[in-house]
């Protein structure tokens, strides 16, 4: 395996190693990403022996390259330059673990390379590639792992029980392995996500976020949110999700299973977009349909306001998941409160007014709302499909023939509060903000240009309808 540690640094790791009297060996992800061809820049190098030493002597050898050293946990970690950017590298001694069952920080000790293989997660993050110069590049195998890489399986070296006991997050990290590199997870060790689904509790939220979050950035995020729904760590993370599960019939009229929706929603905007909060957008665009649904004579099942309601329930969920509360929180809640709105402009004649106000209330992210929009229609009927497709290629060319001509994107009336205020002699008051409206009103429905003598005209006009005295006319000046 030696063509596969072509890098320099890996014959500096093996003189320093050999030098050290230390057996070691680059193990886990970076081996795992070799054989997959996958690119990966940070490298975990283990040995027996003291992880510190070895990665200050090859820092030494690099010319004096900076060492970080964590000696509370025995590592240290460098930087090496490669091509435009840097291989980031971790030294460890070889360790052996025990875990207490309320935490996943386990009681450490020296071991063995075969403690430490045993340690791992999964079989395939367990293959291991010698660094010295007597054995350079033989690959150390003892869990199967590349068979399983070339089977496509999740599989845990030891007892799964034990290993996602010891530590749930590996729960979430089967998850999204299996996500990210379509693999599937082996049944034993499924069986075992299900019978341990409790555990994730003693896990920080923000640690399965972020695993949650690297599962949105898949190629195919929904495999991550099946495998998620299918051994009920989705009901322990995500309840609300769990919800729109299932379908509900009355008078021969059903509802679609909008769980099943929902990830052909978010599989359709990760095809036309790498905005992850767009992604998460699409898994919460009909989570309020539970909450909204109601049975309706005439017109069936209905969700009347699901998207207003949608909107209101983020702030709980990303307060309890510990997501980003600040612009990303604010984004997917327009994202849902905003997504039927192109779909009613599709359906009907499109008038500028209804135009302006949709540029209006998306500003610079009414690209991205058209994208959720189109990855929304999942019909099974392609004719209805298509039909669908082509109105919305209909507003995007409205959306650009009223911005170019009427700039309503990110806009602001140009008559603004101070001015009102000096016209009128007023003080920040009702009065002043109901003027304010009545203008960008009046220039949204195309009333008025979106021009300033026009705009000031009006006002002048408003103010004396609400009994206002002129102290200062602008026109005049």
């Amino acid at each position: 395996m030696k063509e596969f540690l072509q890098h320099k640094i890996f014959s500096v790791i093996a003189t320093a190693s050999d030098e050290l009297n230390q057996q070691s060996y680059v193990i886990g992800g970076f081996v795992r990403d070799l054989f997959l061809h996958r690119p990966s820049k940070d490298i975990d190098v283990v040995t027996i022996g003291s992880g510190i030493d070895l990665a200050e002597r090859v820092a030494e050898m690099e010319g004096g390259v900076k060492v970080s050293v964590f000696r509370n946990f025995g590592t240290a970690q460098l930087k090496v330059p490669d091509g435009e950017g840097y291989l980031e590298l971790e030294f460890v001694g070889a360790r052996k673990e025990s875990y207490r069952h309320d935490s996943r920080k386990p009681t450490v000790e020296e071991g063995t390379l075969e403690d430490d293989q045993n340690r791992r997660d999964f079989t395939i993050n367990a293959l291991a590639l010698s660094l010295n110069k007597d054995s350079f590049g033989e690959l150390l195998d003892p869990f199967g792992g590349i068979q399983d890489m070339h089977d496509k399986i999740i599989r845990t070296p030891l007892d799964p029980d034990i290993t996602y006991s010891d530590d749930p997050l590996r729960m979430m990290r089967a998850i999204r392995f299996a996500t990210q590199l379509e693999f599937t997870i082996e049944a034993d060790s499924k069986d075992a996500i299900t019978r341990n689904v409790k555990r994730i509790h003693i896990i920080s939220k923000e640690r399965v976020f972020d695993e949650m979050m690297k599962i949105i950035k898949s190629r195919k995020p929904s495999i991550g949110f099946w495998l998620l729904y299918e051994t009920g760590l989705l009901q322990e993370i995500l309840p609300e999700m769990v919800l729109l599960k299932g379908t509900e019939t009355k008078a021969g009229r059903s509802h679609k299973d909008n769980f099943t929706h929902t990830l052909e929603v978010l599989d359709n905007v990760a095809q036309n977009s790498e905005n992850p909060w767009l992604r998460w957008a699409a898994v919460f665009h009909d989570i309020a349909k539970p909450a909204t649904k109601r049975w309706d004579d005439e017109h069936g099942w209905t969700f009347h306001n699901h998207d207003y309601l949608g909107s209101k329930m983020l702030l709980r969920i990303f307060k309890r998941l510990k997501m980003p509360l600040g612009d990303q929180l604010k984004f997917v809640q327009k994202m849902v409160a905003l997504h039927l709105r192109p779909q009613v402009l599709s359906e009907s004649i499109v008038t500028d007014s209804a135009v302006r106000r949709l540029l209006f209330d998306a500003g610079d992210d009414v690209d991205d709302l058209m994208v959720l929009c189109e990855a929304d229609i999942t019909s099974k009927n392609e004719k209805k499909k298509q039909r669908f497709l082509k109105n919305f290629a209909l507003v995007r060319i409205k959306l650009k023939e009223v911005e170019e001509k009427d700039r309503i994107r990110n806009w602001q009336p140009p008559v603004n509060g101070e001015t009102i205020m000096e016209t009128f002699g007023l003080k920040p008051s009702r009065e002043v903000g109901d003027l304010k409206l009545a203008i960008r009103e009046a220039i949204l429905d195309g009333e008025i240009p979106n021009e300033f003598e026009d705009a000031y005209k009006f006002l002048l006009i408003k103010g004396v309808e609400m009994g206002l005295v002129v102290k200062r006319n602008f026109l005049e000046n």
